[in-house]
């Protein structure tokens, strides 16, 4: 049951104040001002000149750069990956060699995955399954635990096989 306050007004209606109606501001009053029509207009026109300039430029790839430099950051990137899993697992420099390796590899991979000229080339496909190989091992295992022989051969063997496909622009 409800309480005696809560059904019963505290006021009458003759004291009550009539409450305003609530008036969005974005909506147009019935009779425009010179100033919203110019304002609308204005905008109309800016925004129809805008989409006609981009339909009408022509298209480019966004992320494209140049095949020279995605064979000189791949074969740096080749390096790279050669010098850190050749280390030793003693070496005092293995996780920071580990660290720059693991930005490197992102750094490539975000770059050039987009490009869809990119995508059936053997040098990229080769090098992503390298990358993903080197950097799955080093995420689940840690930056000190040494990669299997048999990992690393077949890393290696990406790696070679990726060289040979840049040298031969593929």
């Amino acid at each position: 049951m409800a309480s005696p306050t809560l059904t019963t007004p505290t006021t009458t209606t003759a004291t009550r104040k009539p409450v305003p109606p609530i008036r969005s501001k974005h909506t147009a009053t019935s009779s425009p001002t010179p100033t919203n029509t110019t304002t609308a207009t204005r905008r109309r026109v800016f925004l129809s000149l805008s989409a006609g300039a981009l339909l009408l430029s022509p298209v480019t790839q966004a992320w494209a750069s140049s095949d020279e430099e995605y064979v000189k950051e791949t074969t740096e990137v080749i390096n790279k990956v050669r010098n850190t899993i050749t280390l030793d697992k003693n070496d005092p420099n293995i996780a920071v060699a580990v660290a720059e390796l693991r930005e490197t590899s992102n750094t490539w991979v975000a770059k050039y995955r987009r490009e869809k000229a990119l995508l059936g080339r053997a040098s990229f496909r080769d090098m992503y399954s390298a990358l993903n190989a080197v950097s799955g091992h080093y995420i689940s295992f840690g930056p000190t635990a040494p990669i299997p022989a048999k990992r690393k051969q077949r890393i290696l063997e990406e790696m070679d096989t990726a060289e040979k496909a840049l040298s031969r622009g593929r």
